[in-house]
């Protein structure tokens, strides 16, 4: 494969989402909402109310009496009161299954516009006949999708953390964010989670017709991610360092099942009869 060739057209695509709006703009308020207003106003909600005496607390305490013994649970046993435990807890695990929602939204987006936005803006006729193999349009549509998505990822997750710290130094005398359920989540599981949205989005992408179709087939990968927001917000599931990194290797391991799929498609005349008639 020629990197030139690759990187030259994953640039072209890149700058495109600049001037799509129906791309950029979810793109940049997804993670200002989730990564910036949401946690801001939780923290400042929190460290100004007296939680003790706040209705159905009882079931924040059940949370954290079920949590597993270890280290985090003596972390908890030596915070001394109710919106401390609060505020730990919500920093460094309930907020964290939120944060997978960006990069699998940026992906879903960029990558269902791969093919058929090539189709509506008339150029994918123009790719295909090109000197580009197949393989390397594939590859260079994976890394216009993943690149925006790690780095919006990375960057929202330093602004958080120095929104956590800012805000709760005060109240611990010290900083509390990252822990390694953070390490794991940005090194493992979101580029993990990313790489699987994308194959599976291209996968969309190039078997049907237009843009709208493409984006609500893989707006579908949200549903497991909120349920694992649900699950970590109820209580029902907790992600521990050590579940992550099996979730990562479970989304690794879909991902070697797609990536066989998408190859069927490195066929130049089946795709440019799907696509372009």
């Amino acid at each position: 494969m020629k990197r030139s060739v690759i990187w030259a057209i994953a640039q072209k695509d890149m700058k495109m989402i600049t001037s799509n709006l129906q791309i950029w703009l979810p793109m940049i308020i997804l993670p200002l909402m989730l990564g910036v207003v949401l946690p801001t106003a939780l923290l400042i909600a929190l460290k100004s109310s007296d939680l003790s005496s706040v209705k159905g607390i009882e079931t924040f305490l059940n949370v954290v009496n079920q949590l597993p013994s270890g280290a985090l649970q003596d972390k908890f046993d030596t915070l001394p009161t109710t919106n401390h435990k609060l505020i730990y807890l919500l920093t460094n695990y309930t907020l964290a299954p939120i944060f997978l929602l960006i990069p699998v939204m940026v992906c879903s987006l960029v990558a269902a516009n791969s093919f058929v936005g090539e189709k509506e803006r008339r150029t994918l006729e123009s790719l295909l006949f090109a000197p580009v193999t197949v393989k390397e349009l594939f590859v260079a549509k994976v890394l216009a999708a993943l690149l925006p998505a790690l780095a919006l990822t990375l960057a929202t997750f330093l602004i958080y953390g120095v929104i956590v710290d800012a805000l709760t130094y005060s109240l611990f005398g010290g900083l509390i964010f990252p822990n390694w359920n953070w390490v794991v989540l940005i090194l493992w599981v979101v580029p993990a989670i990313s790489l699987c949205t994308i194959l599976i989005s291209v996968l969309i992408s190039a078997r049907v017709k237009g843009f709208q179709e493409a984006q609500q087939l893989a707006g579908v990968i949200v549903l497991p991610v909120v349920a694992l927001v649900v699950g970590q917000g109820t209580g029902l599931l907790f992600l521990t360092p050590l579940l992550m990194g099996v979730i990562g290797a479970v989304l690794y391991a879909v991902c070697a099942v797609v990536l066989p799929r998408i190859a069927k498609l490195n066929d130049r005349e089946l795709l440019f009869e799907r696509q372009v008639h």
